[in-house]
Formats: structure tokens, sequence, C-alpha cells
């Protein structure tokens, strides 16, 4: 297997040409002395040789080993401690954590970057520190002085985990239906008490401690709070105790990311305290499930990368029949043919424009995060907007990447040698953990686009539109097939908000559609930006790369927009219509 190198000239280009990042963070006053270009640089470089030679060799091991339970104890595969250990003390998992409390102190837009790589190089040991960092994120937004002072620091060291306990065996995403409960004490703990399933990081070898972060109910209430339950008991010098209570009832047998453990966790009164206000536990959690959306994104977007270079690398060494056009050689490398190199073209339009999706995204949290007043107000709705997406489409075209990869490797695809047949299992999971790409679209049609009867769509559009027109590298003919198509999708979203109240399941039906046109559209956007920032690239072959990738696009891809479209526009009737014994 190749080894992983990170695509560092396209992240440094999204960056400095196309986001601006240097004059986005010179004009916030808590990064502009944190962070510049060449700091990112030095940061990008550094986490592209820990990708390639610490965290990418563990890759395929771990996958083989995977995760056991032995003696009540969850133990990762050979090598994650060690590499885990050189991983921490490099200060990754707090990169973007909060400087008071030993966090690094950068920007999201660049977090986002590492966070790519670390995944391209490993999935399933890449999720053991974004869990932790999540729970940090949101233990900052809403526990209480004390919890921050005493917990943070060694979340943000990677001392200590941290790990989201929601699903339950009789509540999967409607959370209504828990059962956990956390009883009062006098001394304001509570004790809590319950079984959650699916945990990612819920035990580990890979840490001192374990911090909870569980959704149960109080007595005589149908609200949901949310508790920091440490695994281990922490005392008031910050000291680890007794245990507390916190116990692995069995890890799950799964499809792919072996190397992570996913836990059933059982609480029998074990002292816990409240984060945020009581029966408020969704508000608070859904900052560290968000966060959690964005990475499962990213999830997808550094397996379609990984997937590209494994693919790329074999379609120019593998010699398989002759060009069409007629050959000199016995046989030529399959890079020659038209069907390989759609494939090929495909990743890698969806991989370029994924990542250009993210780094935006992670540009409007920055802004979200360290401004105020009016900026702070749109950027906040504009990361509502983005989230479901970002988590969908990279997700799923995450899969497709995976699965087209494994095509182009034919039948050497199917077998484990070559290793593209894990990027295909271990990626799966990304459309379903975190809300399904189901939930996430009903999310992004029912909440951020009619919810607000499309303000926010269309101020975000007509950016895009404004963008659009101040390009000059780039056609007024490639502009008009974004801005039609811009045009469409709003005439499609005021359908759907003209509809709504006289038909409730019509969001429900077009959901998934309205979601992806819009992927496709924000992505054939991006792909004009990227050319248009490209045209007097140093480096010609770079930005003849962009061009005709762009050209690709807008000629193979962005028309799925029309397909989607029609779909949305076709209503609910015939989804609807059946009978539930018919099926």
């Amino acid at each position: 297997m190749n080894p992983y190198q990170a695509p560092l000239a396209d992240m440094k280009f999204l960056l400095e040409r196309v986001f601006d990042a240097p004059q986005t963070w010179g004009e916030l006053a808590a990064l502009a002395e944190t962070v510049d270009m060449d700091t990112a640089t030095a940061i990008l470089d550094e986490a592209e040789k820990i990708s390639r030679d610490l965290i990418h060799p563990i890759n395929r091991p771990g996958d083989e080993q995977g995760v056991s339970f032995e003696d009540a104890k969850v133990i990762t595969p050979d090598g994650y401690r060690e590499v885990y250990d050189q991983y921490a003390e490099g200060g990754w998992v707090g990169l973007c954590g909060d400087p008071e409390f030993g966090g690094m102190g950068m920007p999201k837009m660049l977090g986002v970057l590492v966070d790519e790589m670390a995944y391209s190089a490993c999935n399933a040991f890449t999720l053991y520190g974004s869990l932790t960092a999540g729970a940090a994120l949101c233990i900052n937004a809403h526990g209480s002085d004390e919890l921050k002072e005493k917990y943070l620091p060694n979340l943000y060291s990677g001392q200590w985990a941290g790990a989201m306990d929601m699903t339950e065996p009789q509540a999967g995403s409607d959370l209504r239906n828990i059962r956990t409960k956390a009883m009062p004490q006098d001394d304001g703990s509570y004790l809590v008490s319950g079984s959650k399933i699916f945990i990612t990081g819920g035990d580990h070898d890979l840490t001192e401690n374990v911090i909870h972060l569980v959704l149960a109910k109080l007595p005589d209430s149908n609200g949901i709070s949310l508790f920091l339950v440490p695994k281990i008991k922490v005392d008031d010098n910050g000291e680890l105790g007794e245990t507390n209570g916190v116990t692995v009832g069995s890890i799950e047998h799964k499809m792919g990311l072996k190397g992570s453990a996913t836990c059933v966790m059982n609480f029998d009164d074990a002292q816990g305290y409240l984060i945020g206000k009581a029966n408020r536990g969704l508000v608070c959690m859904f900052t560290m499930m968000n966060y959690e959306r964005l990475a499962i994104g990213i999830q997808g977007l550094g397996t379609s990368q990984a997937a590209y270079q494994m693919a790329s690398e074999y379609a120019k060494e593998r010699l398989q029949g002759q060009a069409a056009g007629g050959s000199d050689n016995a046989s030529d490398p399959i890079l020659v043919h038209g069907d390989v190199r759609r494939m090929l073209m495909t990743i890698r339009c969806y991989t370029e424009a994924g990542r250009a999706l993210s780094v935006f995204t992670g540009q409007q949290l920055d802004l979200a995060k360290h401004t105020e007043g009016e900026v702070q107000e749109k950027a906040a709705r504009y990361v509502g907007l983005l989230t479901p997406v970002a988590k969908a489409f990279l997700s799923d075209r995450g899969l497709d990447a995976a699965v087209m990869a494994q095509q182009v490797f034919g039948g050497h695809g199917y077998i484990r040698e070559t290793g593209v047949e894990q990027l295909v299992r271990d990626t799966r999971i990304a459309q379903i953990y975190e809300g399904t790409n189901g939930i996430q679209a009903i999310d992004f049609l029912g909440r951020k686009t009619t919810g607000d009867d499309l303000r926010t769509l269309t101020e975000f559009v007509g950016e895009c539109q404004s963008q659009l027109a101040a390009m000059t590298h780039v056609t007024d003919g490639q502009k008009a097939l974004i801005t039609s198509r811009f045009d469409a999708l709003l005439a499609s979203g005021e359908y759907i908000n003209a509809n709504k109240l006289s038909n409730p399941a019509l969001i429900n039906a077009c959901a998934v559609d309205f979601l992806d046109a819009f992927g496709h559209l924000i992505y054939g956007y991006f792909w004009l930006l990227m050319a248009d920032r490209a045209a007097d690239h140093q480096d010609a072959s770079f930005s003849t790369a962009k061009q005709q990738l762009a050209d690709f696009y807008l000629a193979k891809l962005l028309p799925k927009v029309d397909y989607h479209l029609a779909q949305v526009n076709a209503g609910d009737a015939s989804v609807m219509a059946m009978a539930e014994e018919l099926f």
C-alpha cells in the first residue's frame, strides 16, 4: 500500500487564495496574534508528516486486529496507544481548543484540514481524538467554570478522552424515549443510572480516564438534561480517585472501523454533574453533535482523498487492454480508458470541491465564534445551513468515492491485500451515525431552509451570485450554468415552503433530493471559484488541472442538480400513496 500523501498544495491554495484566510484571521482579535499563513503552513506541514508516518502505518494492522474486550476491559489494536501518546503530546487533540485551558486556539478553517489528513490516514484512530475535541467544545460552551477548570486541561492535552452518550436500545434518533435517570444529591451532584448503546470511544486503553457526556432525565420530568460523568472520579485537586459506576457491557462487532471501540455503556449510580440548565440537555449536546457532524463529513472527505490516491496510482501502473485509438504497446495502463478516467475525475472533483466546502464552513464557524452583532448572527445562520450539508453530502460522496476506487481496482479491489475494500467498509457508517443523512436532509430543508421562509438560503445564494459576477477568469457561459440553477433551486424551495403546512409529508419525502441538488450546485460554484483563483497560479500545471476539472464537473456532474430538483418538484404523492399493507 502506498503511503498517504496529504494534498498540501491544494489545502494552502484554499486557505490563501480562495478564502483569504490571512485576512479573516487578521480581522479577528482572538486570532490576529495567534495565527498567520506562515503558522498555518507549518502546522499543515507537520500534520502531513504525522498523518503519513505515524497514523497511516497503523491503519491496516488495526483493521486486521480490531478492538478486543477482555475481563471487562477494552483493548485497542497494537500500536494505537503508542501513536496516541505521540499524537496527544504534539497538542493535536487541543488544536482548536480554548487557550485559557491549554488548547492551542487555532482557527477551525485550519483545523478541518488537519482533521481531513488524519481521517485519510486512519479513520478508526482519528475518531478517538475527534470525540474528545467535541466533548471539550461542549463543556467549554455550557459547563460551569468549575467543570471547565477541572476537566478541560486534561481533555485538551489528550490525557483524558471524551465520549458522547445519547442512544439507547429503545431510543435511536428519537431521544424523547430515553430512560436513563439522574437523581439529584445534596451536594449538587447527580447519580446517573441507565444504559447507552453505539457509544464511539466509550471506553479504551488510550487514556487514564474517559469523560462521558450523558443525556438523562430528572425525576418526574419529560425533559432531557446533560450530565458530565467521568469513568473515574476526579477530586477537587484534579486527581483521579475511585471508579464511578461506569462499565462496559460489550463492544459491537462491526462492518468496518474495527480499530474504533463502539461500546454498550452501563451507568450504575454514577456520579455526574449537570451541564447547562436542567431539561435543556439537547441544546447543550447539539454543540458537540454539530461539531461531530462536520467531523464525520470530513471523515467522508478524508476517505475520498485516500481513495483517489490509491486508485489513481493503480490506474497508472495496471496494464490492461489498449487505448481506444490504438497503441504500439501490448497493453496500456488502464488510465487511458475513458471509463477509468471518468471515475477518477469524478472522485477528484467531489473531493476538491468538498474540501472547499469544509474550509468555508470552518470559516463561518470562526466568524460565529469570534465576532459580534450582525456578522456573528449571519455566520451562525450559515453554519446552521451548511452543517447538515457538510455531514450528509460529504459522507455520501465519500462512500461513492470508495466504491468507484474499488471499481478502478477491479477484482483486486474486492480482496483485502490492496486496502481499498477497507475504505468501503470504514466509511459506510459515516452516512448513518450522528444522525442519518436522511435526518440531515430533513433538518436542512425543514429547519434551515423553510424554517425561516428561505431567508438564509436566499441570502447565501445572493452572496454566491455576487461572487460569480466578480469572477474574471471564467466565462459568462460557465457562470450562467450556476446562476440559472441557483434560481431553480430557490424556486423549488419556494414551492416546498408554500405547501409545507397543507402537505405535511412533503418535506420528509423531498428532503434528500433537495440537499443533493444544493450539494451538487454549491460544488459547481466552488469549482468556478477555484478555477478563477487558480488562473494566475505560479504553477501552470496546477492552474490547468483546476480548469479542466471545473470543465468536467460542469459538463458531467452539475446536471445532477436538474435531476434532483425534478424529484423535488414531483412532490410526495407517489411516495406516500401506497398503503402500508402493500409494503
